[in-house]
């Protein structure tokens, strides 16, 4: 129990909260057999008669269609939504019965994980919510909250939060709560939002949200009800940031340790954030600001759910331009974009270089490998064969996995378990987490590495800046992605999207497509286009996604193309990357060609994208 809740609001709670008797309505399926490890939950087509709040007294529901509203939200090991409207074609999905029907579960999987982990009746669950500033955070919030408290548990509001401070308050004392969410929608619109979910362990798998989705699905169509807007218990507001940016402080000051001013290491250091109007602003005047540095120029810190400047991403051009130019004027010796919820960032060296994607996993290689010789580095099969020669050349070792930022944490996690030291796991949007920090996808800790390399280097006699670490990373002479839209009804593109890269790689092992191989990367058990693992214990496979190596009699081989289903839209998306020049044409032409069109998949494809592309060259 959080060392911060009163005895007086525990007996009040448990007092006037009625814990809803779950195992009634589904027969006592067993929800999960440990905290974090779950057996999924599956529900059939039926009719059931549920209470009406219109005009009728009983209306009949099909289940099916109801769970689809809910089960549609998950989004990966999140959930996603429309929570506004303001989006052509699309209407609110995200609405207060789902999030107290979803918030509710997952405080009933919670407390019956706990109760499965220690064998007896728990009380007294506690759980943490955090929120970034979007405008519909605290209508959402309310709801949360109600969902929360029909499940039994005591609520803690951080309000404005981190995702990865959300995690961090189930480690730090004295809060260590039992769980936490935090409400986010990462740099999606204004008009987006969701929630990730945290135990002790880290973050949901995509089972274990799918098993939480299904468990509210059912909720959500017997309840058909608006959202318990009256609480009987407010939940208790913390300040936990405050404690997070210590934390943070701490680590830069003791691993610094500077000669001089070992409270203020950071004096002499001129630091832009920006903050993209998100949650990011406290690593300005919270931590930079207490450790001595110059923050002046720093952009966009107050929040603002509206997202006024740019999208609040570390990829977004106009966010990192604009990161650039700050830190040119000002002659700073570094420049930070966080994401909205600060699970990812990106940098700007001394001369006004942009380190996002590839270069920020290199810059991190580099930091990792220097401490930790012969690491394992674990990315997503994005990825350029260059990043995999800079890592290889410092000693390392390069695994290629599956794209989504769940998956490759989870694959270093399995690494390490199985005797391989995986220090470091990033994916090319910026996630990126580290052994050392509980793998948790922490934006700011990960500038904080950044930061102290920064210092180090200029303690012991360099000029040269953060940059200069990864001056002999070669990019890519080509690389660029294209969409396919798949036209299909919602609840089947998912379907749809898996046979058409199911048919890919029939083509590929078929040998359809002359010099395309399935690639891996021929470590860590990944196989089958850096998708399929083949040991004892296979991860479950979210989205379909294959990469396959291309060579020709000319070049050898000059490139890759990676295909996956998305798990944010019905689309898939195709990267392509070449060393030689006019390669990616080439090889979009013989996808279209000899794949799209020759199997047939273009029948319920729209590849206008790739059309044009293939017909107009990179000017399209």
């Amino acid at each position: 129990m959080a060392a911060s809740t009163s005895s007086n609001f525990s007996a009040s709670f448990h007092k006037n909260t009625k814990k809803t008797n779950y195992h009634s309505l589904l027969g006592n399926i067993p929800l999960h057999t440990k905290l974090g490890f779950s057996s999924s939950v599956k529900f059939t087509k039926s009719v059931i008669s549920v209470k009406s709040y219109g005009t009728s007294k009983y209306d009949e529901v099909v289940v099916d269609e109801e769970l689809d509203k809910i089960r549609r939200l998950q989004n990966g090991s999140d959930v996603r939504g429309i929570a506004l409207e303001g989006e052509k074609g699309r209407t609110v999905d995200l609405t207060p019965p789902a999030v107290e029907a979803i918030s509710e579960s997952f405080g009933e999987w919670v407390v019956n994980g706990l109760e499965k982990q220690k064998g007896y009746p728990v009380e007294n669950v506690s759980v943490s919510l955090g929120r970034d500033p979007r405008i519909t955070g605290s209508k959402l919030s309310v709801a949360v909250f109600a969902g929360l408290a029909r499940a039994g548990c005591m609520i803690f509001d951080m309000g404005l939060a981190t995702t990865p401070a959300c995690f961090m308050s189930t480690l730090l004392p004295p809060f260590v709560y039992d769980a936490s969410i935090m409400m986010t929608a990462s740099h999606l619109p204004y008009t987006r939002n969701g929630l990730k979910f945290f135990t002790k362990r880290g973050g949901l798998t995509s089972l274990e949200v799918e098993e939480v989705c299904d468990i509210a699905a059912r909720k959500y169509a017997n309840r058909m009800a608006k959202v318990s807007t009256l609480l009987k218990v407010l939940p208790t507001r913390v300040d936990f940031m405050s404690a997070y940016s210590k934390h943070l402080r701490e680590i830069i000051k003791e691993r610094i340790s500077h000669p001089l001013h070992y409270e203020t290491p950071l004096e002499g250091f001129q630091i832009i954030v920006n903050a993209g109007n998100g949650s990011g602003g406290f690593f300005t005047w919270d931590v930079l600001d207490k450790l001595g540095a110059d923050t002046f120029g720093s952009l966009h810190l107050n929040p603002d759910g509206m997202f006024p400047n740019h999208i609040p991403n570390p990829e977004d051009k106009i966010a990192m331009a604009m990161t650039r130019a700050a830190v040119l004027e000002n002659s700073a010796d570094l420049g930070i974009v966080f994401d909205t919820d600060v699970d990812r960032s990106g940098v700007v060296d001394n001369k006004g270089n942009s380190i996002n994607g590839d270069k920020l996993i290199a810059l991190m290689s580099a930091i990792v490998l220097k401490e930790n010789p012969g690491s394992t580095i674990v990315t997503d099969a994005r990825t350029s064969m260059s990043l995999t020669k800079f890592i290889t050349d410092r000693g390392g070792h390069h695994c290629l996995y599956r794209v989504g930022y769940r998956n490759v944490i989870d694959k270093g996690v399995q690494l390490n378990k199985d005797g391989i030291e995986t220090h470091l796991m990033m994916e090319t949007s910026g996630h990126g987490a580290l052994k050392e920090n509980h793998f948790l996808d922490d934006g700011a800790y990960m500038v904080v590495k950044i930061i102290i390399e920064m210092v180090r280097m200029k303690l012991g006699g360099s000029d040269e800046g953060i940059g200069s670490l990864i001056k002999d990373l070669e990019e890519p002479y080509e690389s660029i992605e294209l969409r396919i839209n798949i036209v299909s009804e919602p609840r089947y593109a998912k379907a749809k999207g898996s046979e058409a890269i199911e048919t890919f790689r029939n083509y590929i092992e078929e040998g359809k497509l002359k010099g395309w191989e399935l690639d891996s990367c021929g470590d860590c058990w990944v196989s089958e286009g850096c998708l399929v693992d083949t040991n004892d214990t296979p991860t479950h496979i979210d989205a379909q996604m294959y990469r396959a190596k291309v060579s020709n009699d000319e070049h050898g081989q000059h490139g890759w193309v990676h295909v996956r289903q998305s798990i944010h839209n019905p689309n898939i998306a195709v990267n392509l990357q070449s060393s030689v020049q006019g390669g990616c044409l080439s090889m979009a032409r013989d996808f279209r060609d000899d794949f799209l069109k020759a199997s047939g998949v273009d029948a319920f494809l729209d590849i206008a994208q790739i059309d044009k592309f293939v017909e107009n060259g990179p000017l399209a």
